[in-house]
């Protein structure tokens, strides 16, 4: 099944999709948003399943579906809370810095909770105040929402509670995190509103590609149209979702309607970091990554982080070569903070 929402009011309006993404129905008598959906997932996503079939069947009305016309499908969430999955994507950061990583870091999850009150839309802009060098960059990501999950979740249990799966830009401002990260008490101000796909779907829109509460695709980043990262999501993800949630829900539960992220996707090459897809590799996530390879490799990082006029996008295709979420598509575009 896939759903979205449509730009109206704060929270949208939700949307049934069809597999082609070119057909939409609203849902709003069953459940006038996707909160009020996973609110009573049970119920609700029965009636939603036999409407999508119908859809898919040419069976019910249906108008043309454009994504520009959605917002996340969470405009905005009671909690957003994203993990750090690539260990390699950790490794490579603190590599280039000659900081050795931890042993622990291969077997306790990082995960930071991100502002969740305010997500931008799929195609909204991304803004960069005027005359600021803060290292604007892209996260490419994979990410679960949860009906409700009780404190203690193992990770055995925690698979069930995985009811849809969508894509995040994490947008990060990297000159802005070693400053915050050094008063020990995490991100703020150098992560502002996310990005995530204009579709959710459900675990079995994905048949074998979802294993082990993996995605075994390949997550693909264009930077100004031309091809920036395609890493496979489920290779060297070190922690799966249902780990990610279980390590969440130790000493809390989670509310339906959570989101769960894996982090900047991130594959080795040969047990080394990877190379551009230029140079034969799958590329990276994220600008930080190539940048930091730069380092290890040249003495100094040669790509530029984003800039105003600058493009982002963010999508996944499936086995046979159709958009599964549709995409992220964003560009930077300058604002003058009130004074």
């Amino acid at each position: 099944m896939k759903l979205a929402s449509l730009k109206d009011y704060r929270d949208g309006k939700l949307i049934v999709v069809n597999r082609a993404m070119t057909r939409m129905v609203e849902a709003i008598d069953i459940a006038p948003t996707l909160q009020d959906a996973l609110d009573n997932w049970s119920s609700f996503s029965i009636r939603l399943e036999e409407r999508y079939d119908l859809l898919n069947d040419e069976q019910i009305y249906s108008e043309p579906f454009n994504p520009e016309s959605c917002v996340s499908p969470l405009p905005r969430a009671f909690q957003w809370a994203d993990a750090s999955a690539y260990v390699n994507h950790v490794e490579l950061v603190r590599r280039a810095h000659g900081v050795e990583l931890p042993e622990s870091f291969w077997t306790d999850p990082l995960m930071y909770q991100g502002g969740s009150d305010n997500f931008l839309a799929p195609t909204e802009a991304i803004s960069l105040p005027e005359n600021q060098n803060w290292g604007l960059d892209f996260e490419a990501e994979v990410a679960v929402i949860t009906n409700d999950v009780p404190l203690g979740t193992s990770v055995k249990s925690a698979a069930q509670h995985i009811k849809l799966l969508m894509l995040v830009n994490d947008v990060s401002l990297r000159a802005l995190i070693p400053d915050e990260l050094s008063k020990g008490f995490g991100f703020f101000q150098s992560k502002p509103a996310s990005a995530f796909s204009p579709v959710c779907i459900t675990p079995d829109e994905l048949g074998d590609s979802w294993q082990v509460t993996k995605l075994h695709l390949p997550l693909l980043s264009f930077l100004n149209d031309e091809p920036f990262g395609k890493p496979d999501a489920g290779v060297d993800m070190t922690f799966n979702f249902a780990e990610l949630i279980a390590h969440a829900s130790k000493t809390r539960a989670l509310t339906a309607g959570s989101i769960i992220g894996s982090g900047t996707v991130s594959n080795r090459l040969d047990g080394g970091p990877g190379k551009p897809i230029d140079q034969g590799g799958v590329g990276y996530s994220c600008i930080a990554e190539q940048r930091m390879v730069e380092v290890m490799e040249n003495g100094e990082p040669v790509t530029p982080f984003l800039k105003a006029g600058d493009r982002v996008r963010i999508e996944m295709l499936d086995k046979n070569g159709n958009s599964l979420f549709g995409a992220i598509d964003q560009q930077v575009k300058p604002f003058a903070p009130t004074s």
